[in-house]
């Protein structure tokens, strides 16, 4: 039946426009475009993000949101602090230290870190 998850997907204003932030900020690729959409490729992960361009009644603030890996918390919130990317304080839940970072249709994504 489902094997794995595919991709997630975001609602966005500009997809060419998200599709560079993605890419400079976070390093993403982009491996597939539409009318309408990009397909982003995440290091080695098998699950993509997919980013759409939605309407303004779609717009802002998606309640799912996506949470991805690093290995250096502190490090990658520094890196995008110092290019004015919002970012919310380090958080810490039991084995898991995460921060909340804000795309530029306001979309909430988040870093975690755990071992």
């Amino acid at each position: 039946m489902i094997e794995r998850m595919d991709t997630v997907c975001l609602k966005v204003h500009d997809v060419a426009a998200s599709s560079l932030w993605y890419q400079e900020i976070l390093g993403f690729k982009e491996s597939d475009k539409g009318d309408g959409y990009r397909v982003l490729s995440i290091g080695d992960s098998g699950t993509a993000l997919t980013i759409e361009e939605g309407d303004e009644g779609t717009l802002p603030g998606n309640h799912a949101y996506p949470i991805f890996f690093t290995k250096d918390i502190e490090q990658t919130r520094t890196k995008l602090m110092e290019q004015s990317i919002k970012v919310s304080q380090l958080k810490k839940e039991g084995r898991n230290t995460f921060f909340d970072v804000y795309d530029i249709d306001n979309n909430k994504l988040q870093v975690c870190y755990w071992e």
